[in-house]
């Protein structure tokens, strides 16, 4: 996968090595597939994009998958912010934009404040509000995003 400048700036920052223990924590990893709450198909670290049921992966090739979703994730965050983050911040971007998927991100309105140049106490409390799936608040996801908030902030 070829990455931009940006991006691979980002990575070198150490976005990914922020954001990777919490993607990991939080997604659990299952080397068989398994449906998500949302019965969604879901194999290894929460990558949905080619899963199916009935499907195995080893750990390595899991782990692969890991660095590969968390690249096009963050490919899919560069394209849509704006201004210099802190690799904190980036990372707790990335590990929420995992789980919601880049579309969602780009187009939020805790995106637009980032965009529109708010601090970082303005826009990272947003992770809060993105605790549901398929119309139901998930405890997990409550606590995923308190890890992420304080990550955003630095704490």
């Amino acid at each position: 996968m070829r990455i931009s400048k940006r991006v691979a700036a980002i990575v070198a920052a150490g976005a990914f090595s922020f954001a990777a223990p919490v993607v990991m924590q939080f997604e659990g990893l299952r080397t068989t597939a398994y449906y998500d709450p949302i019965q969604i198909p879901t194999i290894c670290y929460g990558h949905t994009l080619t899963a199916t049921m009935g499907e195995s992966k080893t750990i390595a090739e899991c782990d692969q998958l890991l660095q590969d979703d968390m690249r096009q994730t963050l490919s899919g965050l560069a394209a849509c912010v704006r201004p210099e983050l802190q690799p904190n911040q980036w990372a707790a971007l990335v590990s929420w934009s995992y789980n919601v998927g880049a579309g969602a991100a780009c187009g939020s309105t805790l995106m637009r404040k980032v965009n529109a140049g708010a601090t970082p106490d303005e826009w990272c409390p947003e992770l809060r509000r993105w605790v549901y799936a398929g119309g139901q608040r998930l405890a997990g996801l409550v606590r995923r995003r308190e890890a992420e908030l304080k990550l955003c902030l630095g704490s």
